[in-house]
């Protein structure tokens, strides 16, 4: 007898062990509805994981999906990547799945615009003391922090070459003469400094030969101002074929003082052309 049993305790009922459950096979799932329920994934997730899986997914995740998800976002870029496709080959569905990803149509595509994690997305030249990361005199409600890159005595140039392709965009989507390319910059000086500042924008093609260029210097800011900021704008609208890169770059300039020019909120942006 049971030595639980004998001192009046119930008896121990072995535990049942549960049913193994059966796993849904999403493989068994007609081709459309498989689309369907992979369309709502990341599109990290997607060219990462669900691409390598079997040739059956990756034909359905190089097919219409991408075509899918921007349809359901209900998003200009649909009109763009439906009437300027990537060419076709091996590569075309990887640039729409990259273009899914990246989101590149009127996002900011410079990297540290402010000088939040400093410099390290940009190449900087100087013949003073290079360039500090300071906190911004006066709130500027566009940048994504409370920081700007400060120019030292005499000359300091920071630049930074955004690759458009690798940010998600493809040739025939840029030679398509549907989107165009607006940048900007704000500048200032400090308090009590005079500065001057200069601002070069280049579109480059894929070697680095120049198609088209903006360049502009401003009137310089003088000591009191307040630490104003000022902006500067440019749209590429009439875009030449064969851009591939675009050089944004900014020189501060410092006759006195130990800090000059301010600069903060640099933006490129790629926007879809209405007319």
């Amino acid at each position: 007898m049971d030595a639980s049993a004998s001192r009046g305790w119930p008896a121990r009922v072995p535990s049942m062990e549960p049913e193994p459950e059966e796993s849904l096979d999403l493989s068994q799932l007609p081709p459309e509805l498989l689309m369907m329920v992979l369309s709502h994934l990341p599109p990290r997730t997607l060219l990462e994981c669900c691409r390598l899986v079997c040739r059956r997914w990756r034909a359905l995740v190089d097919g219409q999906l991408w075509l899918l998800i921007l349809a359901r976002d209900r998003c200009a870029p649909l009109l763009l990547a439906r009437s300027c496709p990537p060419a076709a080959g091996d590569a075309g569905p990887c640039l729409l799945g990259r273009f899914c990803l990246r989101r590149p149509i009127g996002r900011n595509l410079i990297r540290e615009p402010c000088g939040g994690e400093g410099h390290c997305k940009w190449m900087v030249e100087n013949s003073g003391s290079s360039w500090v990361v300071l906190g911004n005199m006066t709130t500027l409600t566009v940048a994504p922090a409370n920081t700007c890159f400060v120019s030292s005595y005499s000359w300091c140039l920071k630049k930074q070459v955004v690759d458009l392709e690798e940010e998600g965009l493809w040739p025939e989507l840029l030679d398509s003469g549907k989107i165009e390319i607006y940048i900007s910059d704000r500048w200032g000086a400090q308090h009590n400094s005079n500065c001057l500042y200069r601002i070069t924008v280049r579109l480059l093609d894929a070697n680095q030969t120049i198609l088209d260029e903006f360049s502009e210097i401003p009137y310089p800011i003088w000591r009191w101002n307040h630490s104003v900021y000022l902006q500067v704008t440019h749209v590429f609208s009439n875009i030449k074929t064969g851009v591939h890169f675009v050089s944004f770059e900014y020189l501060g300039w410092l006759w006195s003082d130990p800090y000059g020019a301010r600069v903060s909120a640099s933006s490129v942006i790629v926007r879809v052309r209405l007319s």
